[in-house]
């Protein structure tokens, strides 16, 4: 059974930066495409960005250039860098497989952009 893990989340200022860090366990973590989702209050679960287990990229529109995602699949874990952040970016964010999720979601970690 998938274990996920996410933290790193925190209040920051518009344009500020935040890494956001997300732990895998109880399975195969190096085999799958990982991505990193977010919610909004009032809104549906998106993904922001994902990664393939041999590192190729994926990006919506509206934070390429700002987001970077990574993963370290001996560490069992994959990252999200987020800079010049906007209020718009404000949601809870989580880590799950992509395309398909594993039926167990993490609790997520809270991002606020705020001044």
């Amino acid at each position: 059974q998938v274990q996920l893990v996410e933290s790193g989340g925190g209040l920051v200022q518009p344009g500020g930066s935040l890494r956001l860090s997300c732990a895998a366990s109880g399975s195969i973590f190096s085999i799958y495409a990982m991505g990193w989702y977010r919610q909004a209050p009032g809104k549906r679960r998106e993904l922001v960005a994902a990664i393939s287990s041999g590192g190729n990229t994926h990006y919506v529109d509206s934070v390429k250039g700002r987001f970077t995602i990574s993963r370290d699949n001996a560490k069992n874990t994959v990252s999200l860098q987020m800079n010049s952040l906007k209020p718009e970016d404000t949601a809870v964010y989580y880590c799950n497989r992509y395309p398909r999720e594993f039926d167990y979601w993490g609790q997520g970690t809270q991002v606020t952009v705020s001044s």
